[in-house]
């Protein structure tokens, strides 16, 4: 019944012009991730043969998933504590988690840190730094800015810029001919982005292709970002994982934040890999700016991001980390353990250059060996990493891209011939990854 003012009364039911029609019926269905979509089907196939060089993961070499001792041992020891609770934690997280993991990043004796430059707000691991970062910029750094990402980078990057309201555009990073760096044309392009471009960086093991600049060629990268008045964002997902050490794979990050007089950036770190807390999402995102003055407004502006966005960070993953890089002899435990983890890495690398040798792949595959981290940019074609899928139940991504955490001493064999096979007898379309081996 109709009140007579065009409202209907509480309990009257709701009619439509067509009860079987969603509000939702136009929504488009979004595209599969290639990566996570990826691990979708490797879990569906019910092959005995298959193997999974997509996950972004490490495992072990019996293809377990690895869970750090020194994690294990403090989270009994978490769980036995009868003062442990779970409270909220503060917006910008627990202060000696955020003090800790700046140390780590930057060095304990970083000038940026004396000085008391850099704002440090805990995070949601890789992604969510990422994401707060380009919201705060994309309010408050220079109107109609683009974000400058490399050619190629992780996929998560063309989707949290935009989202955010930063529009990319790409530079030139992996020469797909020599299979490495293309310093040239690096350094071409971020001369010619617009003045004050955010510029995306790797700090360590470049995500997809493993091709890391030397010291020399960061310092002409500094050189140009100085020059043009660029702002650099560090992504470091992997310290640890490209090299062993943390002082080595944070040396392109110290060289910019100790720079004079001083240049402001930011760096977004990740705890996911390197301490084995995928699903804890622990990380921070770290803001140096020129001076000490502005820290309070930019810290507080941070937490009006993260406040709308997740409000509180988690707490469990963090406290472990904390725990570790406050007591040095956990922390030499867990830098020995990274060591063992990257180690594997390098050994896969080794044992699968040395198969493709042995079993005469047509190509030159000195890449494997040279590029760092956990991924190995193969340069098979999009075709190619079809046809590993399809005959040989190896899933890898379209671009080439395999992880050598993925790989274990008893697939490399399998996986050499499989590739052996692909390259003589599957399409050579480039795909997304470059050019395929030169036959």
């Amino acid at each position: 019944m109709d009140l007579g003012n065009g409202v209907a009364p509480v309990g009257a039911p709701v009619t439509s012009t067509s009860a079987t029609t969603s509000v939702f019926a136009s929504v488009p269905e979004a595209p599969q991730d290639p990566i996570l979509g990826l691990n979708e089907l490797f879990r569906e196939d019910p092959s005995p043969h298959k193997v999974n060089l997509g996950v972004g993961a490490y495992r072990t070499d019996e293809n377990r998933p690895y869970v750090l001792g020194v994690v294990k041992r403090i989270e009994q020891e978490m769980a036995a504590d009868t003062a442990t609770v779970h409270e909220y934690l503060p917006i910008e997280g627990w202060p000696e988690f955020r003090r800790l993991s700046a140390h780590l990043v930057f060095g304990a004796d970083a000038p940026a840190l004396r000085e008391e430059r850099v704002v440090t707000l805990q995070s949601l691991s890789g992604t969510g730094s990422l994401r707060v970062v380009a919201e705060f910029l994309a309010h408050f750094y220079r109107p109609g800015t683009v974000c400058c990402i490399p050619q190629p980078t992780w996929g998560n990057h063309k989707n949290i810029f935009p989202r955010a309201g930063l529009p990319v555009r790409e530079y030139r990073y992996y020469d797909d001919a020599n299979r490495g760096l293309d310093y040239d044309g690096m350094v071409e392009d971020l001369e010619a982005a617009p003045t004050g471009s955010i510029v995306v960086l790797h700090a360590c093991a470049h995500n997809p292709t493993g091709a890391d600049p030397d010291m020399q060629q960061w310092q002409g990268v500094l050189e140009v970002v100085r020059r043009r008045r660029h702002f650099p964002l560090f992504d470091c997902a992997y310290q640890g994982f490209a090299s062993g050490s943390f002082e080595r794979d944070a040396a392109a990050i110290r060289l910019f934040a100790a720079a004079t007089p001083p240049l402001e950036m930011a760096v977004t770190q990740s705890f996911a890999k390197n301490m084995g807390l995928y699903g804890e999402r622990v990380g921070a995102l770290h803001v140096v700016c020129a001076e000490a003055a502005v820290t309070r407004a930019v810290m507080s502006q941070l937490k009006q991001v993260a406040r709308a966005m997740y409000s509180s960070p988690p707490g469990h993953g963090a406290a472990i980390v904390t725990r570790v890089l406050r007591d040095p002899a956990l922390f030499a435990e867990w830098e020995t353990e990274v060591q063992v983890m990257s180690g594997r890495i390098m050994r896969m690398r080794r044992e699968l250059h040395q198969a493709l040798q042995e079993n005469g792949t047509p190509g030159n595959w000195g890449h494997v060996l040279t590029q760092i981290g956990m991924f190995s940019f193969t340069g098979l074609s999009a075709s190619q990493c079809l046809y590993l899928r399809e005959r040989y139940y190896i899933y890898m991504t379209s671009n080439g891209r395999i992880s050598m955490a993925g790989l274990t001493s008893d697939k490399v064999r399998y996986l050499a011939d499989a590739m052996k096979d692909a390259v003589l007898h599957a399409g050579k379309d480039g795909g997304s990854g470059g050019m395929a081996p030169k036959i």
